[in-house]
């Protein structure tokens, strides 16, 4: 008898997960997979798909189940999912996280807004949504937030058993790292009961969300003539707010000496500066804001910053949108910012 809740036509339960660079997303795909085929024994594959596999770029992670009498002849990327976990909100500017999404399917994501904001956000119609706030629980705990979306991931899929996958955190981070099992484990728990859900009821003849392939700007056609590269190598006048990890520096003007040691640490020219006069009359270079379209979160800032004017928070959902609009920096930029 199948443990399984649903299949597609070729007998799997399919699951992708969503992420950025840097969240642990592949592993979190290689550890599920392997929970699922040593511990229910389960036929299962899973591999990972990304560009330059660097922090912050998208990353897709794929796990298929299948019974144990059905062989997984199929290893392309899985584009109606039953399935998609989304490890973190910024990747709604760059992708389309449930295409393909199944009409009765379920969506996690780490966030901690409300449900019908992350929907609206979304544009999803119907399904279960599933919300877990993963980046708090992995810095309570000093682990990742992968561990984290693990377990809720583990309260989706209900057919999993949980004490499996603890076996696997252990067989991952024993030999070489022993002192991040125990923190790990907590963390998987703590993602395993604080998740919660949302149903919104689909009509009878719901169907899956259309999949939609994103195709490559340059092809052999179009791309310039030997194959040139016209964009200069630096990241200057790029968003690089899928970069961040959940945490921003904020700026407390009334602390700021203007000294621009937080400038001189920044790699990528986030500090907006005004010239003007100081008490005597001199010329000076005052800072006016962060722009944080351009910040990654690497928070080398705080470090620097001899004072209390720069403190490292924990990103809300619009913040960095509302201190644009309130500091009226341009959305698009040239020239020297």
């Amino acid at each position: 008898m199948s443990i399984l809740p649903k299949k597609n036509e070729l007998g799997f339960f399919e699951i992708r997960l969503e992420s950025i660079g840097g969240l642990g997303a592949n592993l979190a795909g290689k550890m599920l997979a392997e929970a699922g085929v040593l511990g229910l024994g389960l036929n299962g594959s899973n591999f990972s798909s990304y560009g330059s596999e660097k922090k912050g770029s998208p990353v897709k992670s794929f796990v298929r189940f299948c019974d144990a009498e059905t062989e997984i002849r199929d290893h392309s990327p899985i584009e109606q999912p039953h399935v998609i976990g989304v490890f973190h909100e910024a990747l709604y500017k760059m992708v389309n996280v449930v295409s393909g999404l199944d009409g009765d399917g379920i969506v996690l994501v780490n966030t901690k807004r409300e449900f019908d904001a992350v929907k609206e956000d979304l544009n999803l119609e119907y399904g279960t949504l599933a919300t877990v706030d993963a980046l708090t629980i992995a810095y309570q705990e000093k682990t990742k937030v992968n561990t984290a979306m693990l377990g809720a991931l583990y309260r989706v899929l209900d057919f999993l058993d949980p004490e499996k996958m603890k076996n696997v955190i252990r067989r991952t981070f024993e030999k070489k790292y022993p002192h991040l099992v125990e923190p790990n484990i907590r963390t998987f728990e703590r993602g395993f009961e604080e998740v919660t859900f949302k149903k919104y009821d689909a009509p009878k003849n719901a169907k899956s969300k259309e999949f939609t392939r994103v195709q490559p700007i340059l092809g052999f056609e179009t791309q310039p003539i030997g194959g040139i590269i016209t964009a200069q190598a630096n990241s200057i006048f790029k968003d690089l707010s899928g970069s961040r990890q959940g945490f921003l520096p904020s700026y407390h003007a009334n602390e700021c000496i203007h000294c621009a040691a937080c400038d001189t640490v920044c790699p990528d020219l986030c500090f907006v500066w005004k010239e003007g006069e100081d008490k005597r009359g001199r010329k000076q270079m005052f800072l006016q804001g962060i722009d944080y379209q351009f910040c990654k979160g690497c928070l080398k800032c705080v470090d620097a910053c001899p004072t209390d004017a720069l403190k490292d928070m924990e990103e809300t959902m619009g913040y960095a949108e509302e201190n644009r609009v309130k500091h009226n920096f341009p959305l698009v930029t040239g020239g020297v910012r």
